[in-house]
């Protein structure tokens, strides 16, 4: 008992000092900023804006962030106000132009506004360290104008500032950060270091990612990053096509010694990897495209982050899974996914409407088509005939539910992801949400299977598959296998 009076007397002289003090600058910036963190909304627009403008690590910290957010807000208004009722402080040494227009009535521990800074702040930082140290300023100035317009004693914010750290470590135990995550289980692969990309020819793709607007300039972002490698650019009204910039490439990266790199979307990296295993030569992955599932998957979210690789020579050897038509024709090859059924009709009209209306519309719009129009296939899955909505098939297996995979974490795994969609009442619907939202793995529709090659017969003429993001048409019979650890790609290690 003692001891809480003592706590509670040096809270309210803390506060008193505060309340009495001039501290310059403040007046006109505190109670705006106090007000502007009500009901989380200051760091729901930071999460926004990163989430919006930022890229895929900017999105991923603002999720954490804001999870974090939730976490701590839930605790604070579902325990900790009801379990420690405690008065607001006396007004009477603040100075009235400080107070709020409108003053709380809740209990005054712990508190909220310190709860959520500290708790997004703490999620961003587990991310990135140095956008949590940037916000971190914020998050403070957040906590401190809570005492400075006499809401809560400095206790009810360290309280509240710990409970929301606490909730940031909740969120990362539940859902570790990438940095958590053991390391892949990749083999290393030999590949020469190549500083500042001296003896790397980098075929860069105009016309991957970017749809609408102006082009990027390609050679500068690789430049920016590799200033002594060899840049073609291709896929614009000058540049040669994709196949004979890659074919050169390869040739002159070949006798140097040197490597192949390729700047693009997964279409362009596959047909990259297929020149550099027919030729012998690592490759250097920098994202370009629209969602870049290989290189995420590899662990490159930064063309910085390919060329640290590349400088200090680290790469790791990776599966490769390939298609071919029987008898025994041209294999086709694929980094991510294969799939027959609807999907390649949705991204066949999803392509010939993006470029006009944008990506997301285009996509509903190849929804709704493929919702009218679409038919489910009969063909024989190994052997064994079948009435399918979809086939899809990783290169490796795949995180996530149904029909939804999200990534991989092991692309070495030797091993293809088969999932099936049967036909059946309402299947297309139920396919259609489960595209959306992600199908659990006891629906009767889905089935799944690891295996290390896969044969599909019956195909009709016509029918058409997709395969990293590419459409293609072929009828009778196709053979699916691994080509393991067939290609080796820069990669940062991470002991």
């Amino acid at each position: 008992m003692r001891t809480r009076t003592l706590v509670s007397t040096l809270d309210r002289w803390a506060f008193d000092r505060i309340a009495s003090r001039d501290w310059p600058g403040a007046q006109r910036v505190l109670p705006r900023l106090t007000r502007s963190a009500n009901h989380g909304l200051l760091w729901f627009g930071i999460a926004a804006g990163a989430a919006a403008w930022g890229g895929r690590p900017a999105r991923r910290a603002a999720m954490r962030g804001v999870a974090s957010l939730a976490v701590a807000s839930a605790t604070v208004n579902t325990l900790g106000k009801r379990s420690v009722r405690r008065a607001r402080p006396l007004l009477d040494a603040v100075p009235v132009v400080r107070q709020l227009g409108r003053q709380p009535f809740t209990s005054s521990f712990p508190s909220g506004h310190a709860a959520s800074a500290a708790a997004f702040v703490t999620g961003v930082a587990f991310e990135n360290k140095w956008w949590g140290l940037t916000l971190a300023p914020l998050a403070a100035s957040v906590a401190f104008s809570r005492v400075y317009t006499g809401v809560h004693y400095p206790g009810d914010v360290l309280a509240g500032a710990a409970l929301g750290v606490g909730a940031a470590f909740a969120v990362r135990g539940a859902a570790p950060t990438r940095a958590q995550l053991a390391p892949p289980a990749r083999p290393r692969a030999e590949a020469p270091a190549l500083p500042g990309g001296r003896g790397l020819f980098v075929v860069a793709n105009a016309s991957s990612g970017q749809r609408s607007g102006p082009r990027p300039d390609r050679a500068a972002e690789v430049h920016g990053v590799l200033p002594h490698a060899e840049v073609t650019v291709c896929g614009g009204p000058d540049g040669p096509p994709v196949d004979q910039a890659l074919a050169e490439a390869a040739a002159r990266a070949g006798a140097l010694g040197g490597a192949l790199g390729v700047l693009g979307g997964d279409g362009t990296v596959n047909a990259a990897a297929a020149v550099a295993m027919r030729h012998g030569l690592p490759l250097a992955v920098l994202p370009g495209g629209t969602l870049n599932h290989f290189a995420y998957d590899l662990g490159i979210e930064t063309h910085a982050e390919a060329a640290r690789a590349v400088e200090s020579g680290e790469a790791v050897a990776v599966d490769v899974a390939r298609f071919r038509a029987e008898p025994h024709r041209e294999a086709h090859h694929f980094l991510n996914t294969f799939s027959i059924g609807v999907y390649p009709e949705l991204v066949r009209i999803r392509e010939r409407w993006a470029h006009r209306i944008g990506p997301w519309p285009a996509g509903v719009l190849a929804a709704w088509e493929v919702l009218r129009s679409a038919a489910p296939l009969n063909i024989e899955v190994n052997g064994e005939r079948h009435s399918i909505w979809l086939l899809f098939v990783g290169n490796c297996q795949y995180r996530g539910l149904g029909t939804a995979p999200v990534r991989r974490h092991d692309l070495a795994d030797g091993v293809l992801d088969v999932r099936v969609v049967h036909g059946g009442r309402l299947a297309g619907t139920r396919l259609l949400l489960a595209a959306l939202l992600g199908t659990p793995r006891s629906s009767s529709l889905l089935r799944e299977a690891r295996l290390p090659r896969l044969r599909l017969s019956g195909l009709r003429d016509g029918t058409p598959l997709a395969y990293d993001g590419e459409v293609a048409v072929f009828s009778g019979e196709l053979a699916l296998d691994k080509e393991t650890e067939a290609l080796t790609v820069y990669r940062l290690l991470r002991d």
